[in-house]
C-alpha cells in the first residue's frame, strides 16, 4: 500500500506571498498538467482525499474528470497551515523578530500572532494518517506543510519542538512523493 502525497499545482498570487488557508486559485495549465501525468500512474480505484482549499479542489476535480474509476473525499484536516497575521503577505516583509517567537517555541507558538500551532498541525496530520486504510492506495492533495508533517508522522515522529526538525525537502508544486506503508506496524 501507498500513500500518495500530491501538492497542488503553482498559485495564482504574487511570488513570495505567505498562503496558508488563503484559499488562492491554482493555474489552470498547470493544474491540468499534474492531473494528466497522475492520471497515468495512479492505480485503479483509489481514494482521493483532498483540502478543501479550491488550490486542491482543482487539480482533484481535474483528476476525477480524467479518471472516473476513482473516489474523492473531502477531508480539512489536509489543508495547509493557518498562517494567522502571515496569511497574503509577502513572506520578505515578515519581521524577523516574528520568525524568532516562532522558532523559540515552534512546537506551540500561534503562526502569525493568532495562527495555528505546529503542535495542531501535526495532531490533525497524524489523525487522519491513522485512518489510512489497511488497503488499497490512498492519494492526498494537499499543500507543502502537510505532505512534510504526514512524512515525519511515517517515520514515527508525531510532534516537533524545534523549528530544525522540521523536513527541508519539500515537493514541488504539481508533483507527489509516495509512503510506502507495508501494514499497520507502519503507522
Amino acid at each position: 500500500m501507498k500513500l500518495w502525497l500530491v501538492r497542488h499545482a503553482q498559485v495564482l498570487a504574487e511570488p513570495g506571498t505567505c498562503y496558508g488557508v488563503l484559499d488562492v486559485e491554482a493555474d489552470p495549465g498547470s493544474t491540468r498538467q499534474c492531473a494528466l501525468a497522475l492520471a497515468e500512474v495512479l492505480p485503479q480505484g483509489v481514494l482521493v482525499k483532498t483540502s478543501p482549499l479550491q488550490r486542491c479542489e482543482q487539480l482533484a476535480q481535474a483528476l476525477i474528470g480524467l479518471r472516473p474509476d476513482l473516489t474523492l473525499q473531502i477531508d480539512a484536516r489536509l489543508q495547509e497551515m493557518n498562517f494567522g497575521a502571515w496569511e497574503g503577505r509577502l513572506w520578505s516583509d515578515i519581521a524577523r523578530s516574528e520568525f524568532d517567537a516562532w522558532t523559540a517555541n515552534f512546537a506551540g507558538h500561534p503562526v502569525g500572532g493568532h495562527g495555528e500551532t505546529v503542535s495542531a498541525l501535526m495532531t490533525r496530520v497524524a489523525e487522519a494518517f491513522d485512518e489510512l486504510p489497511a488497503k488499497p492506495d490512498t492519494v492526498w492533495v494537499t499543500h507543502a506543510g502537510i505532505i512534510r508533517a504526514a512524512q515525519l508522522v511515517h517515520a514515527g515522529i508525531r510532534q516537533v519542538s524545534r523549528a530544525d526538525q522540521w523536513p527541508e525537502d519539500g515537493v514541488a508544486c504539481g508533483q507527489w512523493r509516495t509512503l510506502a506503508l507495508s501494514s499497520a506496524v507502519d503507522r
